[in-house]
C-alpha cells in the first residue's frame, strides 16, 4: 500500500538526518584529531583513527545490502544506526588511543549500513519519475554536510570538548532512528531466503586484508629496508586477500543464495556503473585529496585557508547533483555522464598544469569546473544500479555500487599517494635544483613545506627547489587522476541508452 504524502515526508526527513550523520562524520573528526592526540597521546596511531573506520565501513557494505534484501531495509538500518551511535558514545568516553580506535571500528561497522540502505529505502519509496529528483537531493545534502564538517568540528573543539564531536551524533541520529522506526512499514518477500554466512566471512576477510595492506603500504617508513609496499606484511596481506577473494568467487557459484549474485554483473548497467564508479572514485578521492596540500605546500597558504580550498568544488557539485536528479527522468544515464566526465577531465588537466605561479583565482575556477562535472556522477550511477534490478535485489545492487566507489577511493588514495612519494623522491635525487646531493635525504619529507616554522627556517633557494619538486610530483598525481576520468568516460559508454525505468516486476516495500 503506498505511503501518504505526510508519511513520505517523515521518512525522507529521517533518511536525510541519517545521511547528514554519515557525511559530516567523515570530515568533522579531522579537525578534532590534533586536540585528541594532544590529550590522549598516541601520535603514532593517528592515522588508524581514520583507517579503521574506513576499513570496517567498507567491508560491511555488501553484507548489509544482502541482509536488507533478506530481513528488510528497516531492520538492518536500525541495527546499523544503533551500532553507529553506540560507537559514537564509546568514542566520546575513550581515555586512550587504543580505546578510541576500537570504538571507531564499531562506529564504522554501523556506518556501513547508513548510506546504502538509505538510498535503497528511497528507491522503494518513490516511483521512477520521482526517484531521480530525490537521489540528486540526497547527494547534494551529503556534499554540503561534508563541507560543513571541518567548521563544525573546529567550533566544537574550541568552545567545548573534543568528545562533543562524537556526542553530536546523538541529537542527529536518535531522531533519525525514531522517524524510520515508527514511520517505515515494509514487508519482505514471502519466500524463505538464507544468507551465505561462509561467503560473507570469506569476502569480508578478503576485503579487510586488501584494505589493511593498502593502509600499511601507504604509511611512511623513514626509508627502512623491507618497508612500505614491498614489506612482508603488505605482500602477505595482499596475497591472502587475493586468495580469499578467489575462494569467495568459487563459493558463490556453488551456493543457492549467494551473498553477491555474480549474475548481477552480466547486466550491462550493473557492470558498467560499477566499473565507472570505481574509476571515478579513484580519481576524485585520490587526486582531490591533494589539492589542499598543493595550496599549502606549493603556493604557501595557511592551513586554515587551505582547508577551505575545496569549498568551490563542493558548492558546484551540489548544484549539478540537484540538477542531475531532475534530468534523469528525461535523459539516459550516458547522456548525463558524458558531459560530466568531459568537464571533470578538463578540470583535472588544468590541475595537472598548475605551477608555483598559479593564482588562487585560477585554482578556484578550475575547481568549479571540476565540481560541475563531479556533481551529477554519483546520483546517476547509483540510480542506474537500482533501476537495473527488481525490488528483492535492490539492496545488494545499491550496496555494491557504494562498495565499488569506496574501494576505488581507497585504492586511489593509496596508489596516487605512492606516486606522489615516488615522484618527490626522484625529483630530489635528480638534483633537486639547488639542493646539495648530501642534503637530499634531509629535505625528502614534504612536511617541511606544510609546517610554518620549518618552512620559514628554510633558505630561500632550498624552499624554491622543494616547491618545484613538490609541484612536479603533484602534477603527475593530477595527470593520473585525469587518466582515471577518461577511463571512467570510456566505461560509461557501455551503459547504452538505458534510462530511469522501473522493472516490470518491481514490488513496493509498503
Amino acid at each position: 500500500m503506498p505511503y501518504s504524502l505526510f508519511k513520505q515526508r517523515i521518512i525522507v526527513t529521517g533518511l536525510i538526518l541519517g545521511l547528514l550523520l554519515a557525511s559530516i562524520e567523515q570530515t568533522v573528526v579531522t579537525t578534532a584529531m590534533p586536540t585528541i592526540v594532544k590529550e590522549l597521546g598516541g601520535l603514532s596511531d593517528y592515522s588508524w583513527v581514520f583507517s579503521i573506520y574506513m576499513l570496517t565501513s567498507t567491508a560491511s557494505m555488501p553484507l548489509y545490502g544482502k541482509l536488507a534484501d533478506v530481513y528488510g531495509r528497516k531492520t538492518m538500518y536500525i541495527i546499523g544506526m544503533l551500532l553507529f551511535l553506540a560507537g559514537s558514545v564509546l568514542c566520546g568516553l575513550s581515555t586512550g588511543m587504543t580505546g578510541l580506535i576500537v570504538s571507531r571500528g564499531i562506529q564504522g561497522i554501523g556506518a556501513g549500513a547508513l548510506m546504502p540502505i538509505a538510498f535503497t529505502i528511497m528507491a522503494d519509496l518513490f516511483p521512477p519519475e520521482q526517484r531521480g529528483k530525490f537521489m540528486g537531493t540526497f547527494s547534494a545534502v551529503f556534499t554540503l554536510a561534508s563541507l560543513l564538517g571541518p567548521t563544525v568540528g573546529g567550533i566544537l573543539v574550541q568552545y567545548a570538548h573534543w568528545s562533543s564531536v562524537f556526542y553530536l551524533n546523538l541529537p542527529i541520529g536518535i531522531p533519525a532512528l525514531l522517524l524510520i522506526a515508527f514511520s517505515l512499514k515494509e514487508r519482505t518477500g514471502s519466500e524463505q531466503r538464507h544468507v551465505d554466512w561462509f561467503g560473507a566471512i570469506t569476502f569480508t576477510s578478503a576485503i579487510v586484508a586488501v584494505l589493511l595492506a593498502l593502509v600499511l603500504g601507504g604509511e611512511p617508513h623513514a626509508g627502512a629496508a623491507g618497508s612500505g609496499w614491498l614489506s612482508a606484511p603488505v605482500i602477505g596481506l595482499l596475497s591472502a586477500g587475493v586468495l580469499l577473494l578467489c575462494l569467495f568467487l568459487w563459493m558463490e557459484t556453488k551456493v543457492k543464495e549467494p551473498l553477491i549474485p555474480l549474475a548481477l554483473f552480466r547486466h550491462r548497467l550493473i557492470a558498467s556503473s560499477s566499473i565507472t564508479g570505481f574509476l571515478i572514485s579513484a580519481a576524485m578521492f585520490g587526486a582531490i585529496a591533494y589539492i589542499p596540500l598543493y595550496v599549502q605546500g606549493v603556493i604557501g597558504f595557511s592551513p586554515s585557508a587551505a582547508g577551505y580550498t575545496l569549498t568551490p568544488l563542493m558548492l558546484a557539485s551540489a548544484i549539478t547533483s540537484t540538477l542531475c536528479g531532475r534530468l534523469m527522468s528525461k535523459l539516459s544515464y550516458r547522456s548525463i555522464l558524458i558531459p560530466s566526465f568531459l568537464l571533470m577531465a578538463a578540470g583535472f588537466c588544468l590541475l595537472s598544469r598548475m605551477t608555483i605561479e598559479t593564482t588562487m583565482t585560477q585554482i578556484v575556477i578550475t575547481l568549479i569546473l571540476t565540481g560541475l562535472g563531479m556533481g551529477a556522477v554519483f546520483p546517476a550511477l547509483g540510480t542506474a544500479a537500482q533501476s537495473a534490478v527488481e525490488w528483492n535485489m535492490r539492496g545488494v545492487a545499491t550496496s555494491m555500487s557504494q562498495f565499488c566507489r569506496s574501494i576505488g577511493g581507497t585504492i586511489g588514495v593509496s596508489v596516487l599517494g605512492a606516486l606522489l612519494a615516488a615522484r618527490t623522491a626522484s625529483g630530489l635525487l635528480q638534483g633537486g635544483r639547488s639542493i646539495p646531493a648530501d642534503q637530499v635525504q634531509q629535505y625528502a619529507n614534504p612536511q617541511l613545506l606544510l609546517d610554518a616554522g620549518a618552512r620559514a627556517a628554510l633558505p630561500q633557494p632550498i624552499l624554491e627547489s622543494l616547491q618545484l619538486v613538490f609541484s612536479d610530483a603533484l602534477q603527475a598525481v593530477f595527470a593520473a587522476g585525469a587518466v582515471c576520468v577518461v577511463l571512467a568516460l570510456a566505461a560509461s559508454l557501455w551503459m547504452g541508452n538505458h534510462r530511469l525505468v522501473q522493472p516490470s516486476s518491481d514490488k513496493k516495500s509498503a
